[in-house]
């Protein structure tokens, strides 16, 4: 057979296996598709207490996170004690955590006013609830109606715990001042040194946009997961069955462990909802998060709250 005939018949069975492969819709691996473009998240951010509006990028984690907003304020990362969404007010609702909505807008507070509070442990509890920002700082999430802490006016919502009886404690986990407050002798005085995060000089828009930056509620159903090692994911809001379970837990994680967290219980939920009894729930919580020494009960009343969310087909 001529050369050139050989080299005609070549290029039609080509073209017609290209035609074929394309009409059953398969992919030709020297033929690639353009890639997809990376979605490019953006965030806008001020300081709570007043600020231009600034834009963070390109960050995977909570300490990321609060680096890229000090960079843009011109600020040190540790000035800030923690961040609100969608709103200057230290409300304790609108707390930053392990998610991000994607049309939330991130309002940090920084270091204000430190002082020092001297307190009389009169009752075991001091009706102090203990959170943390996950990059070493505690502070106090919710006071208790007719408390020991409530009689203190001087200890507010949203105070960083610096210091108990001189011990520096920051960096340490939540849980960690949980149990020292309440590892305190009763009938005692003791001292805590608190940081107030930093109060407005006036009330007015904090933007320049039609709308005050504070009436913006991020309306996306999904979520940018911070998590500390590894990158950040764009998620799914969770069903509305899922979050009222996992703020069950969060009630629970308050009533046993005098804290609250919603990425915690986030984490304990997903830990138990494929497990089938308690005794394998437990085991999850322990190699999981060891380092909180959960008791019984709590395990047991997690593992019934999650055993309900099941029912209802939850997932």
């Amino acid at each position: 057979m001529p050369l050139g005939l050989r080299g005609k018949k070549t290029k039609c069975k080509e073209a017609a296996r290209l035609v074929k492969a394309e009409k059953a819709g398969a992919d030709d691996e020297r033929v690639p598709g353009p890639p997809s473009p990376a979605r490019r998240l953006v965030f806008h951010t001020q300081l709570a207490h007043g600020s231009a509006t600034g834009r963070v990028e390109d960050f995977t984690s909570i300490q990321e996170l609060y680096a890229k907003i000090a960079s843009v304020f011109e600020i040190s990362p540790s000035e800030i004690l923690y961040c609100t969404l969608n709103t200057p007010k230290v409300d304790m609702k609108r707390l930053l955590g392990g998610q991000l909505g994607l049309e939330d807008f991130i309002f940090a507070h920084v270091k204000g006013t430190k002082k020092e509070v001297n307190v009389y442990k009169s009752e075991d509890s001091l009706g102090l609830t203990i959170t943390d920002n996950g990059v070493g700082y505690a502070f106090i999430k919710r006071i208790k109606d007719g408390s020991i802490a409530d009689s203190v006016k001087t200890i507010c919502v949203g105070d960083h715990i610096e210091s108990i009886n001189g011990e520096n404690i920051i960096g340490k986990r939540h849980f960690e001042v949980a149990k020292k407050l309440k590892e305190l002798k009763k009938e005692e005085l003791f001292t805590m040194t608190l940081i107030e995060p930093k109060k407005a000089f006036e009330i007015g828009p904090r933007s320049k946009a039609g709308k005050s930056s504070a009436e913006k509620i991020g309306t996306a159903r999904g979520t940018l997961r911070l998590r500390s090692g590894g990158l950040a994911t764009v998620e799914k809001m969770p069903s509305e069955t899922k979050a009222k379970a996992i703020e069950k837990v969060d009630d629970l994680l308050e009533l046993y462990m005098g804290i609250r967290d919603i990425d915690l219980a986030t984490t304990m939920f997903e830990a138990g909802k494929d497990k089938k009894n308690p005794d394998e729930f437990a085991v999850a919580l322990d190699e999981t998060l060891g380092d909180f020494a959960f008791p019984d009960e709590f395990v047991f009343d997690v593992w019934g709250a999650i055993g309900d969310a099941r029912m209802t087909g939850c997932g």
